[in-house]
């Protein structure tokens, strides 16, 4: 059994099954190349600070990148007496080169080391997420581009409401991921802090050049208080919580997905590579992708909860209970990357059925509203505008009649406002049309957002 880095003060074993407890070996050798990059930068800390020599630090360096490669290689057996990934590259480093392994720890504890190792980490996942989502943006915009003038019911409270466009539809949801974007971003900027020289809480009592480790490592700034550098995860919260937002996006955008593709809806079909099917009813064609998405979002948010329980009664400085922000962490990432790559893919192979879409706008009164605006124009307060076309939906429903089925005769026994231009007025693609306030529905406005969200997509991510 390897002997332990602090095992100086104890005159017993660790116990088998506290061994197993405390480790976190299992999931944070995730994290090992981000040790790696936050020791070499350390190493170089202390060559500035007089502590190591240029050719110690040479070979540290050198014995740390064949530990990567054997970590990467799956070569290095990673067993839970090595407690952690740092205590297990730090081992090995000494393995490799002998005593002078051991003197890489001055200076630093393991927690600053593993403060550093998480927002690297964090760092270059919310930079993927960030192209992800930049891919998901662009799918919904090549999606709303090849449907520009497909209409369809829009709904409140599930209900039909007023006609849409479905690329108005979709393009609700580029809105959305775009803030998202944003939320990613904010949390990046904020996170983007070197903990390194934190020491334990208090500090390094070795003359460490922080802000050259800022710069080696990529970081805009250092951390301005050794205890908040080792004793917070709020960046995994924040990073939990715009990831939480997302998911409730997909998880929105799947509920209408399952809707849409249902026998009952008919507004699309799913291809067969995104499509499952059924183990005793053959005619089943199921919409998995969207289903797991939305239950994977509930997953997520257990994520979220579960750190902000952790953390809530926690005194400074850090505590064994952070040990528990990184599988929630990593499973979040796992989630939301795969949810992000296999989205795009399925919203862009699907087929819209325009046909049934109109169809829907038929039945439900969604041009109630324009028989309302049409006697507003007229004069008409809209309140005593708004229960004559209540009126006119009543007498509808007891005729089985439409509002453009109405005659001129009808109208007018509603009200002596309407003339011959009121089923012109309450057409679909007129309703659709008068829409042509910024950000309405009008086809020549959703046009014009169409072509800028184009080159905000074709501009890169971010």
């Amino acid at each position: 059994m390897k002997k332990k880095a602090w095992s100086g003060r104890f005159k017993e074993s660790t116990d088998k099954h506290v061994e197993e407890f405390n480790a976190s070996i299992g999931f944070d050798k995730r994290l090992f190349s981000h040790d790696i990059r936050g020791s070499i930068a350390h190493a170089s800390l202390l060559v500035r600070a007089g502590i190591l020599k240029e050719a110690e630090a040479k070979r540290i360096i050198a014995g740390l990148k064949e530990v990567e490669k054997e970590i990467a290689a799956g070569k290095l057996k990673l067993t839970p007496e090595l407690e952690d990934i740092h205590m297990a590259v730090e081992s090995r480093l000494t393995e490799k080169i002998g005593p002078l392994g051991g003197k890489l720890h001055t200076g630093r504890s393991r927690n600053d080391q593993v403060a550093v190792d998480i927002r690297l980490y964090l760092k270059d996942e919310i930079f993927e997420v960030l192209n992800l989502v930049h891919g998901f943006k662009r799918a919904l915009v090549e999606v709303a581009g090849k449907n520009l003038d497909v209409i369809m019911p829009g709904y409140t409270h599930l209900q039909r409401a007023q006609p849409v466009l479905f690329s108005h539809h979709l393009l609700a949801y580029y809105e959305m991921f775009k803030r998202d974007t944003g939320r990613l971003l904010d949390c990046l900027e904020r996170m983007d802090e070197m903990p390194l020289g934190a020491g334990a809480l208090a500090g390094s009592p070795y003359p460490l050049d922080r802000k050259y480790g800022a710069r080696l490592l990529g970081f805009a700034r250092v951390t301005e208080n050794s205890l908040d550098s080792v004793s917070d995860r709020d960046f995994i919260i924040e990073f939990l919580s715009a990831a939480s937002i997302i998911m409730t996006h997909f998880s929105r955008l799947s509920e209408e997905i399952i809707l849409w593709s249902s026998q009952e809806f008919g507004f699309i079909e799913l291809s067969d590579a995104f499509s499952t099917g059924s183990s005793i009813m053959p005619q089943k064609k199921n919409p998995d992708v969207a289903e797991l998405s939305r239950g994977k979002a509930g997953r997520v948010y257990g994520h979220l909860v579960s750190l902000l329980a952790m953390m809530k009664s926690l005194p400074l400085a850090y505590n064994k209970d952070m040990q528990e922000d990184k599988e929630p962490l990593f499973d979040t990432v796992d989630t939301l990357k795969i949810v992000l790559k296999v989205y795009g893919p399925m919203l862009g192979s699907m087929k819209v059925n325009s046909e049934k879409m109109l169809a829907a706008t038929g039945a439900g009164f969604l041009n109630a509203t324009d028989a309302a605006d049409y006697l507003v124009r007229k004069g008409m307060p809209f309140r005593e505008a708004h229960e004559v076309a209540g009126r006119a939906v009543g007498y509808c429903i007891g005729r089985n009649k439409t509002l453009e089925g109405l005659d001129i005769m009808e109208w007018k026994a509603l009200s002596p406002l309407f003339g011959d231009d009121i089923k012109a007025a309450v057409s679909i693609k007129r309703s659709l049309g008068a829409r042509k306030v910024y950000g309405g529905t009008a086809l020549e406005t959703v046009k014009k957002r169409l072509k800028t969200v184009r080159k905000e997509v074709e501009g890169g991510c971010c």
